[in-house]
C-alpha cells in the first residue's frame, strides 16, 4: 500500500474522517483512512446523542445526501425524540440517544464493508507538498503515502492539551496522545492558526445513582428515525434518560476550587463554545440562578456508565467530585472519570473555498474542528463536503457546493468560509434566514437528487424520494379540490372553537386554519377514506400537513430567496483587485482581498463589508 497513489487520504477518523473517507470511497476513489487508533474510529467524544435542535436537520441532510450518520444513528438508537414539536417544523429538530459503543462499531463495519477504503494506524506528521500542491502524507515512523488530495480531519488532537485543575497533559482526547507536526508544517506555508477550547463532564456509575430522586426523560411514545432509508425500524424499546438540578450549596463548592481552575487562573486562554459552558462557567455568569439542570444520559443498552450533561468541567477532580455528590440523586457518585478541558489547534476558516479547500495548497482539505467548529454533526457534515469535493477534483469534474437555502450545511459552509469563527462553532436554527424551506422532513426532496447524480445515494433511495413526495402532492391536490359541506365541517369546528362556515367550502381553506390539525380534518369521512386508499404512511401525512398549514410562509420565503439568489450568478474574477476602487470603505477593501469572495452575494456576507460597499462594486463589474 506504501507505493501505491491515493486519490484521497483522510487523516483522522472521527466523525468528519468517517464520513470523508466512506464518501470518497463510495464515489470510485482510491481511498485511504489513516488514524493514530483504529479501536477508535468514530468514537463520541462528549455526549452519546445525535441530532437536537439544529443538528437534527443536518444528519437528515447528510443521510439524504448518501451519507451514513443517520443510519448509523438509527441502528446504535436507545432513545429518540422530535425536540420542539410545539413549535413550527421549521423548528421541528431530530435526536437520539446513542448506544456509544455501538456508534462506533456500526461506524466501523460500514467503513470496513466500504470499496475503495483502506485503512492505516499510525500518527500523521507532516504534509508532502509540491509547488504549492498536496503529493501526499509523512508519518511519525517515516513512512511517505502518496495522494493527489488530502482532507485533514484532526479534531481536537493537533498540540491537544487536557487540563484538569492545575494539571495538565498532552492528548487528543482522554487516554489518547495528541497530534504534532501537522500545525507547524502549515504555518510554515503560510496558514494562520489558533487555539480553541472544549469541555466534557464527568463520567459515572449509574449503579451508584439513585433515580428515584431523579424526574425521568422517556422518549417519544411514537419514535421516528433519522434516516430516509427502510433499512431500520423506529425504536419499540427506549432506555430513559433522567434530569436533576445544582443547588447554591453545589455552587459553593464549585466556588472552593475556582482558584484551581485553569478557565480562572489564566492557563487557559483560548475561547470555548458560548453555547456549551462549562458548570464554572455558568455558575459565574449567572451568579443570580439558584439551580441548573443537569441531564443524565446513559451511554448504552446494557454498560452502567452514564454521562452528566451540564457538568462540563475543567476543575479539579476532587472539587468535582465533592460538588457531585451534594447534587440529588448523587448521594453516593463513583466516578469513572473526572470532566476535563482540552485545548487544541484550528485554523480559520476564512483560508478556505466552499469545497473547503484550501486556498494556499491545492488539492489540501480541512474539516471539522480545524475548522472551529463544535459538534459531531457539524463535522460530519464538512467531511461528507470535503470527501466529496477532494473526490471530484482528482477525477477533473466539478465542484459541489450548496447554497444557503438549499441546506443547513450550505449555511454553516459559507459561514465559515465567509465570516470566519473565533470561538467554537455551532449551528442553530436562527443561523439560516430560510429555515422554513430547510425543515427536518423535506432534507430527502432537497438534497436527494444531488446525491443520486454524485453517484452516492441510490436509485432505490432517489424512487422512495419521489414516490413519497409525489404522494403529498397529490394529497394536497385533493383538499384544494374537494368540498366540504357546512353540516359536515361545523361539527369539528366547533369542538375546536372555529368560526363555523355557512356555505360549501374547499377543505384546504379549512385544514389552513391555525388550530386545526390533521386528525381533526380526518373526522371527514372522504379524508380518512383517502387515507386508506392510497396507503398513506405518517411520512406522507405529516409532509402534507406541512405543505397545506404553511403554504404562505414556504412561497414567501421562497420568494425572497429567489430574490438573493440572483446575487449568487453575478460572479466575481479570480484574483479581482478590490484596491483600486477608491470609493469602497478601506475596511471592506481588505476583507475582501482577504476572504476573496466567489460571488457578489458572498460578499455581501462578510462581516465590514456595507450595501453601499456592494453596489459600488457592482457598478465597477458594470452591473
Amino acid at each position: 500500500m506504501f507505493n501505491e497513489v491515493y486519490d484521497v487520504i483522510v487523516v483522522g477518523a472521527g466523525h468528519a474522517g468517517s464520513e470523508a473517507a466512506a464518501a470518497a470511497a463510495n464515489m470510485g476513489s482510491k481511498t485511504l483512512l489513516v488514524t493514530m487508533s483504529l479501536q477508535n474510529i468514530a468514537q463520541m467524544s462528549c455526549n452519546p446523542a445525535m441530532g437536537g435542535i439544529a443538528k437534527g436537520q443536518i444528519v437528515r441532510e447528510i443521510d439524504a445526501l448518501g451519507g451514513y450518520s443517520g443510519i448509523v444513528s438509527d441502528t446504535s438508537a436507545i432513545q429518540f425524540k422530535m425536540l420542539n414539536k410545539s413549535k413550527g417544523p421549521a423548528m421541528w429538530s431530530p435526536r437520539v440517544q446513542s448506544d456509544r459503543m455501538r456508534f462506533a462499531e456500526d461506524w466501523r463495519l460500514l467503513l470496513e464493508g466500504t470499496p475503495n477504503l483502506d485503512f492505516y494506524q499510525e500518527m500523521v506528521s507532516g504534509l508532502l507538498v509540491k509547488n504549492h500542491k498536496v503529493v501526499g502524507v509523512k508519518t511519525s515512523l517515516g513512512i511517505e503515502i502518496k495522494a493527489k488530495s488530502v482532507v485533514l480531519t484532526n479534531g481536537t488532537f493537533l498540540n491537544g492539551l487536557i487540563h484538569i485543575g492545575d494539571k495538565n497533559f498532552g492528548g487528543g482526547r482522554a487516554g489518547e496522545k495528541a497530534a504534532t507536526g501537522i500545525t507547524e508544517q502549515l504555518v510554515g506555508l503560510g496558514f494562520e492558526s489558533g487555539r480553541m477550547k472544549t469541555g466534557t463532564p464527568p463520567r459515572v456509575d449509574g449503579r451508584s445513582l439513585d433515580y428515584s430522586k431523579m424526574v425521568e426523560q422517556p422518549g417519544d411514545s411514537n419514535p421516528e428515525k433519522f434516516s430516509y432509508l427502510d433499512t431500520t425500524k423506529p425504536l419499540k424499546n427506549q432506555r430513559a434518560c433522567h434530569m436533576t438540578y445544582t443547588s447554591l450549596e453545589v455552587h459553593d463548592l464549585l466556588r472552593e476550587g475556582f482558584d484551581r481552575s485553569p478557565m480562572f487562573n489564566g492557563r487557559i486562554k483560548s475561547l470555548g463554545p458560548r453555547y456549551c459552558p462549562s458548570i464554572e462557567d455558568k455558575i459565574n455568569r449567572f451568579a443570580d440562578k439558584e439551580r441548573h439542570q443537569l441531564f443524565i444520559e446513559p451511554e448504552g443498552w446494557n454498560t452502567c456508565e452514564v454521562y452528566v450533561n451540564g457538568f462540563s468541567t475543567s476543575l479539579p477532580e476532587d472539587v468535582q467530585f465533592k460538588a457531585l455528590r451534594s447534587v440529588v440523586g448523587f448521594e453516593n457518585v463513583k466516578f469513572f472519570r473526572p470532566g476535563y478541558a482540552i485545548e487544541y489547534d484550528y485554523f480559520p476558516p476564512t483560508q478556505l473555498k466552499h469545497t473547503l479547500e484550501t486556498k494556499l495548497i491545492e488539492g489540501l482539505y480541512f474539516a471539522g474542528q480545524i475548522n472551529g467548529t463544535t459538534g459531531y454533526e457539524e463535522a460530519a457534515s464538512q467531511g461528507l463536503m470535503a470527501g466529496i469535493n477532494a473526490s471530484l477534483k482528482v477525477n477533473e469534474k466539478d465542484p459541489f457546493t450548496l447554497k444557503r437555502d438549499e441546506a443547513y450545511i450550505g449555511v454553516l459552509v459559507d459561514d465559515l468560509i465567509t465570516k470566519g469563527t473565533e470561538e467554537p462553532y455551532r449551528m442553530f436554527t436562527s443561523r439560516a434566514e430560510y429555515r422554513t424551506l430547510l425543515r427536518q422532513d423535506n432534507a430527502d426532496k432537497r438534497l436527494t437528487t444531488k446525491g443520486y447524480k454524485l453517484g452516492l445515494a441510490s436509485e432505490k433511495r432517489l424512487k422512495r424520494m419521489e414516490e413519497k413526495h409525489e404522494a403529498a402532492e397529490k394529497f394536497v391536490s385533493f383538499f384544494e379540490t374537494q368540498s366540504v359541506k357546512p353540516e359536515i365541517i361545523n361539527p369539528i369546528l366547533e369542538s375546536k372553537k372555529s368560526a363555523v362556515v355557512k356555505q360549501s367550502g374547499k377543505l384546504f381553506k379549512v385544514f389552513a386554519r391555525p388550530n386545526i390539525e390533521m386528525e381533526d380534518v380526518r373526522k371527514v369521512e372522504s379524508v380518512e377514506a383517502y387515507i386508506k386508499d392510497n396507503n398513506l404512511d405518517r411520512e406522507v401525512i405529516e409532509q402534507t400537513e406541512i405543505q397545506v398549514k404553511y403554504a404562505g410562509y414556504i412561497a414567501k420565503e421562497k420568494n425572497n430567496a429567489d430574490k438573493l439568489t440572483r446575487l449568487e450568478y453575478v460572479k466575481i474574477p479570480e484574483g479581482f483587485d478590490y484596491s483600486q476602487i477608491k470609493s469602497m470603505s478601506l475596511e471592506a477593501r481588505e476583507k475582501l482581498k482577504k476572504i476573496q469572495p466567489t460571488t457578489v452575494s458572498q460578499a455581501s456576507r462578510i462581516s465590514g463589508v456595507s450595501p453601499n460597499d456592494i453596489s459600488v462594486l457592482l457598478v465597477y463589474m458594470g452591473r
